[in-house]
C-alpha cells in the first residue's frame, strides 16, 4: 500500500525564531504500519517524497524527483516495503509538495521568495517528527539518509535520540570542507549574479535559469569522480546531434564541443525545468550549515545520547563527502560508546555512487534492518595506529561471516 499526501502541520517556527502560519508538508508513505516497523528515509540535496515507484505515478518528473531510490526502497528490495512502513517527507524550503519560496505566503497572496525563512537540517527534523506524530508513529525502527539526507540521519540521532532504534548515514559527514563551501558559494552566487533573479522575487516574469543552470553544473561536478568523468567522456568531441544552433560559448566557434560540455548543458536544462532557483538557495545553505558539533563540545558529545545502532557508508572515489570525513565521524561515536559499523565500498563513480550503485548500497541497509550490527563494531575493521591513512578492507557485506 502506498499513499501520497500532504499536510498542514499549522504554525511552524523555525530555528531561526522566524515564524510561518502554515507549513505544509508533502509525503509518502509504503507498507503498512504495524507499530514497530517504520523506517524514515530522508532525501539529499533535491530530492522529493517519491523515494520508491508507485503503480500511480506520473513520468513528468525526473532525476531525484521520480523514485530516486526505486532500486532500493520496495517490495523484496533492500528496505523492503512489504516488510517496513516506509515514510518519506519533503523538506521544508524545497519545491516538490512541502512550503517553500516559491509557495503562496497566506499573508500577502504572493509567493515567499526570500521571504522565506531561513531553513536548516534541525527544521527538516522537526518537520519530520511532527509529520510522524500525526501519522502516529512513535519510536522508529530506522533513519536512512545519504549526502544531506545523511546530515538529517545525524541530526535525529542528537536531536530525537531516544526516537531512533538504528540509523544508516550514507555519503555524509559531519560537516562540509572548505573546499565544498567554496564550490556551493560559486554556485549560489550563479544564481544571484542572474539579472532574472531580482532579489528572489521572480516569479511573475523569467526566472534565474542561466544562474540555475550554471549552479547545477558545478554540483555535478562535484557528484562525479576524475575516472568517472574521464570513462563517461575522456576527452571526446560530442557528436553532431549534440551540437547546438547557438553555441554555449560565443568565444569558442574554432573549438570542439566536448562530450563532458554537452553532458553538463543537458542535465543543467533539465534541472532548470524541474527545481526552483530559490529552493536551490535555501537548501544548499542548510547542507553548508549543518555542523553536528554545533552547540555541544564534540561530535562525540553531540552523539552521546544515542543508544540504537549506527551504519556509515562511505564510498572511495566519494570527495564531496570523502571515506576519511566517515571515519572521523566514526570514531567520534566510538569514543560517545555508540554502537558502529563502518562500511567502506570501493567505488570510482563519486558521490553519485550512493544513488547509481543500489547493488551495493542494498546489502548493508538490508542487514541492518534485519539483524542490526549483530555485534560487529567499527572496532573489527579499525585501522592500524602506524596507518592514520587506511581504512577497513571493501567487503559485500560488513556483517557476513
Amino acid at each position: 500500500m502506498t499513499t501520497k499526501n500532504t499536510i498542514d502541520l499549522g504554525e511552524f517556527q523555525f530555528l531561526s525564531g522566524e515564524t510561518i502560519p502554515s507549513l505544509e508538508v508533502a509525503y509518502e508513505t509504503y507498507g503498512d504500519f504495524t507499530g514497530d516497523n517504520a523506517v524514515l528515509v530522508c532525501h539529499a540535496l533535491t530530492g522529493s517524497s517519491h523515494v520508491a515507484r508507485r503503480p500511480d505515478a506520473g513520468g513528468d518528473t525526473a532525476g531525484q524527483a521520480r523514485a530516486w531510490w526505486g532500486d532500493v526502497v520496495g517490495p523484496g528490495k533492500a528496505i523492503d516495503t512489504s516488510e517496513y512502513y516506509v515514510v518519506c517527507v519533503n523538506a521544508p524550503g524545497s519545491c516538490y509538495g512541502t512550503t517553500g519560496p516559491s509557495s503562496e505566503n497566506p499573508e500577502t497572496g504572493e509567493p515567499y521568495g526570500t521571504d522565506f525563512p531561513p531553513v536548516t537540517v534541525g527544521d527538516w527534523t522537526r518537520a519530520q517528527r511532527q509529520l510522524l506524530d500525526e501519522l502516529g508513529v512513535g519510536r522508529l525502527h530506522a533513519v536512512v539518509g545519504g549526502s544531506v539526507g545523511g546530515m538529517n540521519v545525524l541530526d535525529w540521532l542528537r536531536r530525537f535520540p531516544d526516537d531512533v532504534d538504528r540509523a544508516a548515514a550514507v555519503a555524509t559527514a559531519a560537516r562540509l570542507d572548505p573546499q565544498c563551501l567554496a564550490l556551493d558559494t560559486v554556485a549560489r552566487r550563479a544564481i544571484t549574479s542572474d539579472p532574472n533573479w531580482n532579489g528572489g522575487h521572480y516569479y511573475d516574469g523569467p526566472g534565474p535559469d542561466d544562474g540555475l543552470a550554471r549552479a547545477r553544473q558545478i554540483g555535478h561536478i562535484m557528484y562525479l569522480s576524475k575516472a568517472s568523468m574521464s570513462r563517461k567522456f575522456g576527452r571526446r568531441s560530442a557528436g553532431r546531434e549534440a551540437v547546438r544552433e547557438t553555441p554555449p560559448d560565443p568565444a569558442a566557434a574554432f573549438f570542439p564541443y566536448r562530450e563532458v560540455e554537452s553532458y553538463l548543458d543537458y542535465q543543467a536544462d533539465k534541472f532548470t525545468d524541474r527545481f526552483d532557483a530559490n529552493s536551490y538557495l535555501y537548501m544548499t545553505r542548510a547542507m553548508d550549515d549543518f555542523d553536528l558539533s554545533a552547540g555541544y563540545e564534540s561530535d562525540a558529545d553531540a552523539l552521546a545520547a544515542f543508544e540504537g545502532e549506527l551504519l556509515l557508508l562511505s564510498f572511495t572515489g566519494d570527495w564531496h563527502f570523502t571515506v576519511e570525513q566517515a571515519e572521523a565521524l566514526a570514531g567520534a561515536c566510538r569514543e560517545a560508546a555508540v554502537d558502529v559499523a563502518h562500511h567502506v565500498v570501493e567505488s570510482d563513480h563519486g558521490h553519485d555512487a550512493f544513488l547509481v550503485e543500489p547493488e551495493k548500497v542494498g546489502p548493508p541497509l538490508s542487514e541492518l534492518l534485519e539483524m542490526g550490527l549483530s555485534g560487529r563494531t567499527i572496532t573489527d575493521t579499525e585501522p592500524e595506529p602506524e596507518e592514520p591513512e587506511s581504512f577497513a578492507p571493501v567487503h559485500t557485506s560488513l556483517f557476513s561471516e
